[in-house]
């Protein structure tokens, strides 16, 4: 028998790259595009047309219930390219979003305005009834939160002061924001609540009332007040019009950048 050559032995004993694969949770159909298997959700429906939509668990396919699968597998190997971009960058956001989940214990990092702030447990701030108080920068790239509970505090007890303090600050910084940017746009606010919700940022009323999410605090300045700035220009233009963005310009002539920032940035895992 002839001595197998290096190469090839390296070849054999190196086993061939798992085949990249993309599942949606309720998958019931499968395609494979570019030699990536990509298991997708598929559904029939009063529409005009062939849609695809990528979203965090993957992607949907919805047909005219009219339209024979080969036509849907055909428009499907038609949009590959796009399908199969999405769908990666889908996945390196799932990623980025698992990376930063937060272990909630002492010396827990977080992002504040920008910046880290570390989470330091310190009972003596306890019965000053501040719940947690912010130290400036010690010249380590990071400011420190006093939260006033024991060091065997549950993760669950730190996480809720800690939420309480966000949610304290962006109530005070978005006010701030919200009287900074209102008579430059001519209008008035009435009220502000602040919101938890997952994808939604801010809302706007006409009667005035202003909803923006306590989370927009881990973010810049600059992406902050883009937010304020857009449901401000709400209460003058009720619609996402050129006449809107055009209004939206005049007091953040970069929306545009920040707007880009807002989408890409993955925010911290709080479950």
């Amino acid at each position: 028998m002839a001595p197998v050559a290096p190469a090839e032995a390296i070849r054999k004993a190196v086993p061939p790259p798992a085949p990249v694969m993309f599942r949606h949770p309720r998958a019931n159909r499968e395609a494979r595009l570019s030699g990536a298997l990509v298991a997708y959700e598929f559904r029939r429906g009063k529409r005009r047309s062939i849609g695809f939509s990528v979203g965090p668990e993957g992607l949907v396919v919805s047909a005219p219930r009219w339209v024979p699968l080969a036509e849907v597998d055909a428009a499907l190997f038609e949009k590959s390219a796009w399908v199969l971009q999405k769908l990666e960058q889908a996945r390196q956001h799932q990623q980025r979003l698992e990376a930063s989940r937060i272990e909630w214990r002492d010396g827990a990092v977080l992002p504040f305005l920008g910046g880290s702030v570390v989470v330091a447990l310190d009972p003596r701030h306890a019965f000053r009834g501040a719940g947690a108080v912010l130290h400036a920068d010690a010249g380590n790239g990071a400011a420190s939160l006093h939260v006033g509970l024991a060091s065997g505090a549950t993760p669950a007890q730190i996480r809720d002061a800690v939420q309480a303090w966000l949610m304290r600050q962006a109530r005070r910084l978005f006010t701030e924001r919200l009287n900074h940017f209102a008579p430059r746009l001519g209008v008035q606010w009435r009220r502000l609540g602040l919101s938890s919700a997952g994808t939604r940022w801010g809302s706007a009323s006409a009667d005035g009332s202003i909803r923006l999410n306590w989370r927009l605090v881990h973010f810049r300045l600059p992406v902050i007040d883009y937010v304020v700035a857009h449901e401000l220009s709400h209460l003058r233009v009720m619609n996402h019009s050129p006449l809107f963005w055009d209004t939206v310009r005049t007091v953040v002539p970069d929306y545009a950048e920040l707007r880009g920032q807002l989408k890409d940035e993955a925010l911290p895992r709080w479950d």
